[in-house]
This record gives C-alpha cells, structure tokens and sequence, in this order.
C-alpha cells in the first residue's frame, strides 16, 4: 500500500512538479536521481545535489524537483531508504542561492517580495517534507555545510559526518538570520551552543556536529563506496517503520569515531553557556566584545562583530520565541521574518558587500542600541492578507 502523501502545499497548489517531468528534466536541472538495487531485491535512491560549482547551493531549480522525487521514492513501495549528498568532494551544501535573493531583492522590493516568498515557501516546505518522511534519509554530510545545507542535515534522520565536514550558520555576515529550521535545531544543541553558533557564525567540525545533534555517524570522507556496499547489503524489509532501525543499524557497523578531528566546541562549552547567560543580548554583546585569550573565541568574537547587529538582536529574539514551538509554527515563523529580512536594507546590503562588490564593508543599517524591541518585533507580523500564509494549512493539523 502506498504512503499516505506528505502535504507541503502552497496556497493550494502542490510545491511539487509531477514524477513524469521529473524524468523528462533531470539532465537539465543541477540535482540527479538515482535507484541502486539491494540484495534482497529492494531499492535505494539516491539524490545528488550537482552544482559544484556553487558548492551546491540550494535554488529553486533543486528544491522542487526533490521534493517531487522524495514523493515519488514515498509513495513506492520497492524503495526501501533515500540517500542525499553534494557533487564532488568540497561540499554537500553550502547553503542556498542567495546571489538569486539578491537580485530579486533589486527587482522586488516590495513586502511581501514574491520571488522570495516562492523561494522560501518551496525550501521550508522540503524541510518539513523531510523531517515527516516516512522512510530513511541517509545524507553524507562530508565537506562544507552551511545554512540551508544545515537545514537539510538537521531534516534527515540519518546524518553521516566525515574527516572534512566544516559546518556553520554563517548568517550574522550577511544580515539575514540562521533561518532553514535554525530556529528550531538550534534550541537542540547542548549548552546554549546553537545560540552562540548563531550569533557566531563559528566554523564547527564532524564531531562538533555529532554533539550538537546535527550528526549520527563517523566515517572517512572516502569511505562513500563502503557505505553503499554496506546499504545494498542490509536487509531491508517493505514497512517503512522497520527499515529506520535497519539503517541505523547498518550506518552503526560503519560508526568510526576516531576519524574525526578533535571537537572545537566541546572544550569551551562552560564558557559558552557561561556568555549566553550573562543577561540580555546587550549584555552578551558586552561579553563578546570584551576580548578572549582563547584563539577559537577570539574567532568567534570578532565574526560577530564585524556582524549585522539586527541580525544579533533577532537571533536572539528567534532562540526566545521558538523555545516551545513546534517545527510547523517556527517554520511558519521563519518564513515571515525572511521576508521582512528580505525587505529591511540588511540582508541585501550583506550580500552586496560579499559577494557582489565584494568590498567585504557592509554598511548596515544600524546599531544594536538602535535595534529597538518594537522594531525587532515588527519581524514577526505577517505580511499576509488573513488565511493566506502559506503555510496556514499546517497549523490547523
């Protein structure tokens, strides 16, 4: 019997492109689709996100045909686990296409921008698709992973980190927010980490990523041949809600820890919980500010200072309110503060200074004194007409 279809709708209108177009434009689109037999006569799929180029960054051109597939491999009762990862060795994902959010910022600047809204909507909609998937996503996590990358490791329920896996949420440089589900991961790792890796924007390795619950399983980062032999090997069964237990156990026997680096995080979590719980953001930002004999929050200190300070303040407003939300309120939540992001002078600012004029002097638009709470706030009213958010749906479940 087939899987019950996952509802990621868009004001109606499904998010996803149909199975047969799929078929008819994956050589055209940078993701690929693959099945790989099992022994015992199932199947894996496997996706692979193909834009080297961009270290895979995430676009709409990659979102909607996943999701399609992802339905497809759902709803088919002879695949019996997925598999994600990024073309060649560098990256699985190094967040999304913001170059493309650049641009529309330009042509659009109204709110709500509507090439922002379609770009969002489809990737927070695959996020919740993944994390209500039925069946095993195995993603190799090897390389660089930052901000959507993250979001789609944090949605899999199987994550495999490796020897080079550099992760961060990077958002603070560019004026956005860690978005893609960081409102809710980030309240998930130990210690406040996820808020000062927020606020940081701090570079964290393969067993940085196991601690902070964003990675499962260890392996060399050439180790992806033996992890499909090992995959096609196990005996997977045709209930979906057996094969989660298959696979973990499967990834288990492949569990070698010791190729990981050192952690980076792990000796400095007292002080980080420590920062964190100094007072408000103001005072944070004091402590931050202060200097560190310690190179690696050193690092981190000044990352944050050369930060958009809206950005700051809405982190840390963000790691409040989505203290006791659910994944479908805080990404409903982040899909409206995106748009005011998308709206408010920063975020196009960070990115012109990044990676457009590439001068790295962004002129953001003010201070945190001047972050004032009425104007942090104003983040989080909907630039919706009433019943038109696109998620709404998911909120009535």
């Amino acid at each position: 019997m087939a899987q019950n279809r996952i509802d990621c709708r868009y004001n109606g209108h499904d998010f996803h492109p149909s199975p047969s177009k799929i078929a008819m434009t994956t050589t055209d689109i940078p993701i690929r689709f693959d099945t790989l037999p099992t022994a015992n006569g199932q199947h894996l799929g496997i996706a692979t996100l193909w834009s080297e180029k961009s270290l895979n960054a995430l676009s709409l051109e990659m979102i909607r045909p996943l999701a399609a597939q992802l339905q497809q491999w759902h709803d088919d009762n002879n695949i019996a686990a997925v598999l994600l990862r990024g073309a060649g060795d560098k990256a699985f994902c190094a967040g999304g296409n913001i170059r493309q959010l650049y641009n529309s910022m330009l042509a659009h600047p109204t709110l709500p921008n509507p090439a922002a809204v379609d770009f969002f909507g489809h990737e927070y909609a695959l996020y919740r698709q993944m994390h209500m998937y039925a069946k095993p996503i195995v993603l190799w996590a090897s390389g660089i992973v930052m901000g959507g990358g993250l979001g789609l490791t944090a949605a899999a329920s199987h994550r495999i980190v490796t020897d080079t896996t550099r992760m961060a949420m990077p958002e603070i440089t560019i004026g956005l927010y860690p978005d893609a589900g960081g409102s809710w991961f980030l309240q998930r790792m130990p210690a406040k980490s996820g808020l000062f890796l927020g606020l940081t924007g701090i570079p964290f390795n393969g067993r940085d990523a196991i601690i902070t619950n964003l990675g499962d399983y260890a392996m060399s980062a050439d180790a992806w041949p033996q992890l499909l032999a090992a995959l096609q090997q196990a005996d997977w069964q045709t209930h979906a809600r057996h094969n989660h237990a298959i696979a973990s156990h499967t990834l288990n026997t492949l569990h070698q820890p010791h190729r990981l680096p050192e952690s980076q995080l792990l000796p400095h979590l007292e002080t980080v919980h420590d920062i964190l719980n100094a007072g408000d953001i103001h005072a944070v930002d004091e402590r931050l500010r202060a200097g560190f004999s310690d190179p690696w929050l050193q690092r981190a200190a000044d990352t944050y200072s050369q930060g958009c300070p809206a950005t700051a303040a809405l982190t840390w407003r963000l790691f409040e309110r989505a203290r006791h939300l659910s994944l479908a309120q805080i990404l409903h939540m982040e899909l409206i503060v995106s748009l005011h992001c998308c709206h408010n002078g920063d975020f196009q600012e960070g990115v012109r200074a990044l990676l457009v004029d590439k001068d790295k002097q962004p002129r953001w638009t003010r201070s945190l004194a001047e972050c004032s709470p009425a104007y942090i706030d104003s983040h989080f009213v909907s630039p919706f007409a009433a019943g038109e958010h696109p998620f709404d749906a998911w909120l009535r479940h």
